[in-house]
């Protein structure tokens, strides 16, 4: 609110006579502004609308769930549903697995409905205690360090503060993870043990799904295990058919205004040509690219630098932060498979839900083309997870192929070996499936229902906003490789981004992104010294630290000693940023550099290699200085090595034993003193 200055209370020097007179009480000015309040006040409380009475909640019959958005607290009418799936997702999984969860209570004479908990009043869960055979059941995913996933993060939130009492509600988790994560499926073994605490009733084991391993595997082995047990606990039978349940009817738009039409975007129609901030997942902003560069100077890899404008955005980041991308599939694959398909790829469709009290109208924006819908919005170069082979199953006319199909879906050990190989190691995307399966031809509008969603892709960001306020930098590698079956594979978001040069000709590439914030962040005290381990493309959140503390010597701040510990295969290949690095040094930014050229000798040479070399200084600067450690990089074998070479080192020189090391390391993790930026 704007603070206004009343000139009739203004005192003049020059006029000390009037200090003598009676002011009154109120001015003019005062009574006309209170008079126009108040008239506004009144009016407001004439003119609105009367609250609508909160429906009653008659057991057994319906109940109506609060719904937030961003103007109401509204209510969604459960309608009868008993089952209500909530997921915790990051990159889709998640809510797919939810949803698959929430179609199978049809065969069982149940109604389900999967929920995001960000859409939901999750204190009204203990309503659920009112409805016969009712169940909460939760797919809920860890992100990073043990944290929840974006959708989740009020959920968890509310778990932790809430005290309300969920007695009579019953309740299962199905956590998905990676084990190669210090915090294994930390996020849905906390909702497991919370639920219980606030008195809810777990009426199945908690489910731990790996994606290191086969997390489809033990998705489908939990879930085959849990209907039966949910039949016996609620006494009920099976009693849908054993065959394919479409959640969405075809709707062809022979005659529409293509204004109306998606093209691409994610949230509001036409908001890629009218941006507008707060930029988020809903509503990414396009940002030029106006650097896209090789970083490997030879080598049969392509490592990429890009530079992307968010100038004029309000876009606002920090060294740490990552940037989400939303890429588009290649247009190859997209025209073959309407191709082998035999469709028009630009007839526009919508796909309907078939349940219309449903909070999900469509699997993705319609009305639009099959043509977008399969280059912006579903995700067909992932190998298809086995319930897209089952429902898909009944379009083979081989009757071999129907049965290998519906096998590779069970929990048979011949099933999911016969899925491991034939869909996971030769790694076959929905169109090599269909050129390999000749008598397998789906109507297009089915296997667009049954696609997953085309995921944003995050990398670290390589700048620091200090330095380059109006621009993101990316460092990426190129995925490519050929696969058993002798087709060659290309990372959807690594060739899109490749493929995003800086145009001459007026016409620029543009990225949709967003920011999503780190935890991982520079000491607050730029006096403590910095230890970054960050071997590959791992490198790129510390070209943002680095910036950042060149910027803060500038400033004429004490900075302590900045410590890097890069590692690339050869010197004169793939060494990213040699010239920004050893400048950095040169000048006093980076102490000291160390660089593992893993491949130029004879006996291989990692970052870890390194840090057992100086484990005098690193100890001095850990134990001593208090410096901060920073890991960026492969999760699987990397950041687990150089975790190694910190517990012997801390047995080696603070004389403790491997226990008393390993909870050393953990206490620094617990205090934000060594952050890990990993995945597998």
């Amino acid at each position: 609110m704007r603070k206004v200055s009343d000139s009739s209370y203004t005192e003049s020097s020059t006029q000390p006579e009037a200090m003598e007179e009676e002011e009154p009480l109120f001015s003019n000015l005062d009574l006309f502004l209170f008079t126009l309040i108040a008239g506004l006040i009144i009016y407001w409380f004439m003119s609105r609308k009367k609250a609508e009475p909160i429906p009653d909640f008659f057991p057994g019959r319906q109940v109506m769930w609060s719904v937030k958005n961003s103007n109401c607290c509204c209510y969604f009418p459960l309608q009868g549903r008993n089952i209500v799936v909530f997921y915790g997702s990051q990159t889709g999984t998640g809510e797919e697995f939810a949803n698959r969860l929430s179609k199978d209570a049809q065969r069982y004479g149940m109604k389900g409905m999967a929920a995001d908990p960000e859409e939901y009043v999750m204190c009204e869960l203990s309503r659920l205690a009112e409805i016969d055979n009712s169940l909460a059941i939760f797919c809920m995913a860890t992100y990073g360090e043990g944290d929840p996933t974006d959708n989740a993060q009020d959920f968890y939130d509310w778990l932790q503060e809430s005290d309300l009492e969920l007695n009579g509600v019953n309740y299962t988790v199905f956590a998905l993870g990676n084990k190669t994560y210090e915090h294994y499926n930390a996020m849905g073994a906390y909702v497991d043990k919370r639920l219980e605490e606030l008195g809810a009733k777990r009426v199945f084991d908690l489910g731990m799904g790996d994606d290191d391993g086969n997390l489809e595997e033990d998705f489908v082995t939990w879930r085959e295990q849990f209907w039966p047990a949910m039949c016996e606990h609620f006494g009920v039978e099976a009693s849908g058919e054993d065959s394919s349940i479409r959640q969405y009817e075809l709707k062809e738009h022979n005659d529409i205004n293509m204004n109306k039409v998606y093209t691409g975007e994610l949230g509001r129609l036409k908001s890629f040509e009218t941006q507008k901030p707060p930029f988020d997942s809903k509503n990414p902003f396009l940002a030029p690219v106006i650097v896209n560069r090789k970083l490997n100077k030879a080598g049969n890899r392509h490592l990429m630098h890009l530079e992307v404008d968010i100038t004029g955005s309000k876009i606002r980041y920090e060294s740490g932060d990552h940037v989400a991308v939303y890429p588009t599939n290649d247009t190859a694959i997209v025209n073959k498979l309407g191709q082998i398909l035999g469709v028009d790829l630009d007839m526009v469709i919508s796909l309907n839900n078939l349940d219309e009290e449903s909070n999900k109208k469509h699997p993705f924006p319609c009305p639009t083309t099959y043509r977008t819908a399969l280059t912006h919005y579903l995700d067909i170069i992932h190998p298809p997870r086995t319930n897209v082979l089952y429902e898909l199953a009944q379009y083979a006319t081989d009757p071999k192929d129907q049965e290998n199909m519906r096998k590779m879906a069970s929990s048979a050990p011949e099933g999911k070996a016969l899925y491991q190989s034939f869909v996971l190691e030769d790694n076959r995307n929905i169109l090599a499936i269909l050129e390999d399966l000749p008598s397998l031809r789906p109507p297009i509008d089915h296997l667009c229902e049954l696609m997953p969603r085309l995921q944003a892709r995050y990398y670290s960001i390589a700048s620091s906003s200090k330095v380059h306020p109006n621009s993101i930098h990316i460092c990426a590698v190129l995925v490519e490789y050929t696969t058993k079956t002798g087709r060659l594979t290309k990372g959807v978001a690594t060739t899109w981004l490749k493929n995003k040069l800086v145009a001459d000709n007026g016409h620029k590439s543009t990225v949709p992104m967003y920011i999503r914030k780190s935890q991982f962040r520079l000491p607050f005290k730029a006096s403590n010294p910095v230890i970054m381990v960050g071997p590959g493309t791992g490198i790129a959140p510390f070209m943002g630290f680095i910036q950042e503390r060149g910027w803060l010597k500038e400033q004429g701040k004490e900075v302590g000693e900045t410590v890097l510990y890069f590692g690339c295969r050869h010197k004169n290949e793939d060494y990213l940023y040699q010239e920004e690095l050893e400048e950095a040094e040169k000048t006093g930014v980076i102490t000291k550099l160390n660089v593992a050229f893993s491949r130029d000798q004879e006996q291989k040479v990692y970052v870890q290699h390194l840090l057992r070399t100086n484990k005098e200084d690193l100890w001095r600067q850990i134990h001593t200085d208090n410096a901060h450690i920073y890991i960026c990089g492969d999760a699987r074998n990397m950041a687990r090595d150089v975790q190694t070479a910190f517990y012997e080192i801390a047995e080696e020189l603070g004389g403790m034993t491997r226990t008393q090391a390993t909870d050393y390391i953990k206490k620094l993790m617990t205090k934000g003193r060594y952050s890990q930026d990993v995945w597998s």
